[in-house]
């Protein structure tokens, strides 16, 4: 049984959304984090390190960071193809765009969402002004990330999309609000919005 340590209205509930697609057996702890006001506290039954969400333990197996818990659900509920498997063709691109959400776009977004600059050259990220073409280059290939096919990376990319969409620092593209609609237009999207409490 997965547990998904959770805070509603935040980035662990696009797990839910994951876990749906997944069909897999799943319940849900609700736990208390820090806020940006400096209120709140950590919750000492979250696994995660920081006492930030996502995380999720699999029979008491912490598993903590966004692209690591796609990677390990995907790999431990293989079913319904949500996640390339090993000697795959698309394995490698599948950890690469997990691994550029996590080390590359992630960052970029929360620079620009902060208004930090990114230093050129010396950052282990790039702007997100270098960041936006790339995904909208490999987006003009297919409907999703990894071309045909619907993966955990575009739970993870799509969800991230849907929430910086009108912000003015994300560029205002139809292929973007295409892709946003694909991908909250599933029904296991709307499944995990109904057990989002709060």
């Amino acid at each position: 049984m997965i547990t998904l340590y959770h805070r509603p209205k935040t980035r662990s509930s696009r797990f839910l959304f994951l876990l749906e697609e997944l069909d897999a057996p799943y319940q849900v702890q609700i736990v208390t984090v820090r806020n940006r006001d400096g209120s709140g506290a950590v919750d000492p039954a979250n696994p995660h390190p920081h006492g930030k969400v996502p995380a999720i333990s699999d029979d008491g197996v912490p598993v903590f960071e966004s692209a690591a818990i796609a990677l390990y659900l995907t790999d431990r509920f293989p079913k319904n193809g949500l996640g390339a498997k090993i000697g795959e063709p698309l394995r490698g691109p599948y950890l690469s765009w997990l691994a550029y959400y996590a080390g590359v776009f992630e960052p970029s977004v929360m620079s620009k969402f902060m208004k930090w600059e990114v230093p050129r050259g010396t950052a282990g990220w790039a702007d997100l002004t270098e960041v936006m073409p790339v995904l909208l280059a490999r987006l003009e290939k297919g409907p999703y990330l990894l071309g045909e096919s619907f993966s955990a990376v575009d739970v993870l990319y799509g969800t991230s999309f849907a929430l910086f969409l009108n912000s003015e620092f994300m560029p205002k593209s139809p292929l973007l609000q295409a892709y946003v609609q694909r991908v909250t237009s599933r029904p296991a999207f709307a499944r995990g919005v109904a057990r989002d409490p709060g």
